[in-house]
């Protein structure tokens, strides 16, 4: 997947979206989430009791909407979540939000202690970029 330079920057300079995932129950589930973005893809750290968790594992489709009202702009994407618990690709985003996130560095987490979602984006659709 393909993003135009406005949505990279827009998605860069943003560290918050709405991330919805539905689980066996198909019932929709949607958290404010902050993320990374890098390389097309999105990070987010989760811990293992949570719904999101739960739900990925059930069915790993999920859509991540980041928009501001003021200017009324948005990148929407729909894709599959893949799950990382260790690993290089997991200690590199690790180290990625403790250098972007305040909490994350006050709530440090190894490998095996708190998975990091991967959604690999299928399809997007942005506005107002």
């Amino acid at each position: 997947m393909r993003f135009s330079r406005r949505e990279r920057e827009f998605l860069e300079g943003n560290e918050v979206g709405r991330l919805a995932t539905v689980g066996s129950d198909g019932l929709p589930h949607v958290v404010p989430v902050c993320y990374l973005f890098e390389g097309g893809v999105f990070y987010v750290a989760t811990d293992y009791g949570t719904r999101k968790y739960r739900n990925v594992r059930e069915n790993p489709r999920a859509a991540l909407v980041v928009d501001t009202y003021r200017p009324h702009r948005a990148v929407m994407v729909q894709g599959e979540v893949e799950v990382l618990e260790r690993g290089e690709e997991f200690r590199r985003i690790r180290q990625r939000f403790y250098e972007r996130f305040d909490w994350a560095r006050k709530d440090p987490w190894e490998e095996g202690e708190a998975p990091i979602l991967k959604l690999r984006p299928l399809r997007k659709v942005s506005w107002g970029l």
